[in-house]
C-alpha cells in the first residue's frame, strides 16, 4: 500500500495529466461564518467543476494512464459514472458503466450523452458493481473502482494542492466521508506538505462505514439508513486502500446527523447563495458542530459537489 507521500507524489503526477481537463475550482471566503464563529472560513467549491463534482479528478486520474486499446468497466450512477463517462470521452477510452435498472432517468440521460455503453443490472447500485466486477473477470475488462484505486485517490488530491497554492497557512480542513477517496487523497497532500494542518473527517450518522472502520481498524459491516448525503452512503471494499490511508491522515471525524445536514444546506442556500448536494452541507455541519474550538483559526470546507435531487433537496431547504 503507498504511504501518504507515495500518494502525494501521485497526486502531482495527476495534476500535470488531467490540468487540461478540469477547473481549478475557487477558493472563497464565506460570507457569514467569520461573524458566527470567529473564525476564518474559506469554501473549496467543487460544485462548480467541469461535471458537479470533485469526481471528474479521479476518474481523469485513472482513465489518463489507462491504455487506448483496453476496455474498462465501472458502476455508478452518480458522481462518479457521470466522472468516468466524461473523462472516457475526453481521452478517447472504451468505457463501460454498469447502472441499476432502477437508475435516476436524468442520470440515465446525462451518462449517455458522453457516448459510453450502458448495461442496466439489478436494484441498486451494490448489485451493478458486483456485476460489474463479474464482468471484469469473465469478459477481459480494467475494473474502475469509485475510491479504491491508488490513481483515483491522487487525482482527488490535486484539490489539496490547490488549496496549498491558494492559501499556504491553513489550519483545519473538513471533508465529507464516503468510500475514503476524496478524505485520503486530500489528507495525503497536506499531510505531506503541510503536517500541522488537521484534517477532519465528517461522517453522515445514517451510514458511516468509513468512521466505524477506522474506529475498529478493519473494514466492519455497519447498517445503512436513507440521508441526504446520499454521495457518501454505502459501504466499503474489504480490501480497500483508503482506509488504512484515511488512519494516517485523519486527525478528528465529526458525526452528523440529519437534522445537522439540513441545518447545513440551509445555512448553504441563505446565507452563502448555494444550493449544493447533502454530502457537500455534511463538510459545513461537521465543522459548525465543532467550530466554538477553533477560535481565530482558518478552516477550509470542502464543498464536493452540487448534483441533487431537486425535489429532496429543495423539500430539506424549505420544508419544516
Amino acid at each position: 500500500m503507498d504511504s501518504y507521500f507515495e500518494t502525494a507524489a501521485r497526486a502531482v503526477q495527476a495534476r500535470i495529466r488531467i490540468h487540461s481537463h478540469i477547473y481549478q475550482t475557487p477558493l472563497v471566503p464565506s460570507r457569514a461564518a467569520k461573524n458566527a464563529t470567529n473564525t476564518k472560513v474559506l469554501y473549496k467549491l467543487e460544485n462548480f467543476q467541469t461535471t458537479g463534482s470533485f469526481k471528474i479528478r479521479g476518474a481523469m486520474s485513472k482513465l489518463s494512464v489507462q491504455p487506448d486499446t483496453g476496455r474498462l468497466i465501472t458502476a455508478s450512477s452518480g458522481n462518479h459514472g457521470i466522472g468516468a463517462a466524461f473523462a472516457a470521452k475526453a481521452l478517447s477510452k472504451h468505457l463501460t458503466i454498469v447502472l441499476p435498472e432502477t437508475v435516476v432517468p436524468q442520470k440515465l440521460e446525462k451518462i449517455q450523452s458522453y457516448g459510453v455503453e450502458v448495461i442496466l443490472h439489478g436494484s441498486e447500485t451494490g448489485l451493478a458493481e458486483q456485476h460489474a466486477q463479474q464482468l471484469a473477470k469473465s469478459q477481459d475488462y480494467t475494473y474502475i473502482s469509485p475510491y479504491n484505486d491508488p490513481y483515483i485517490v491522487a487525482g482527488q488530491g490535486t484539490i489539496g494542492l490547490e488549496i496549498l497554492e491558494h492559501c499556504p497557512h491553513v489550519d483545519n480542513i473538513f471533508i465529507a466521508m464516503g468510500g475514503g477517496g476524496l478524505i485520503s487523497g486530500i489528507g495525503s497532500v497536506i499531510k505531506a506538505f503541510n503536517p500541522r494542518t488537521k484534517i477532519f473527517g465528517v461522517s453522515a450518522t445514517n451510514s458511516k462505514a468509513l468512521a466505524e472502520s477506522m474506529a475498529a481498524g478493519r473494514v466492519v459491516e455497519t447498517e445503512h439508513r436513507n440521508t441526504l448525503a446520499d454521495a457518501v452512503a454505502g459501504g466499503i471494499d474489504a480490501d480497500t486502500i483508503t482506509l488504512p490511508l484515511a488512519m494516517s491522515v485523519v486527525d478528528h471525524v465529526v458525526e452528523c446527523d440529519e437534522g445537522e445536514i439540513k441545518a447545513a444546506l440551509r445555512e448553504l442556500a441563505f446565507n452563502e447563495n448555494m444550493i449544493v448536494e447533502g454530502a457537500a452541507a455534511l463538510a459545513l455541519a461537521g465543522f459548525t458542530k465543532v467550530a466554538h474550538t477553533l477560535p481565530g483559526e482558518t478552516s477550509v470546507i470542502v464543498i464536493c459537489g452540487g448534483n441533487f435531487n431537486r425535489d429532496i433537496i429543495m423539500n430539506a431547504i424549505l420544508g419544516d
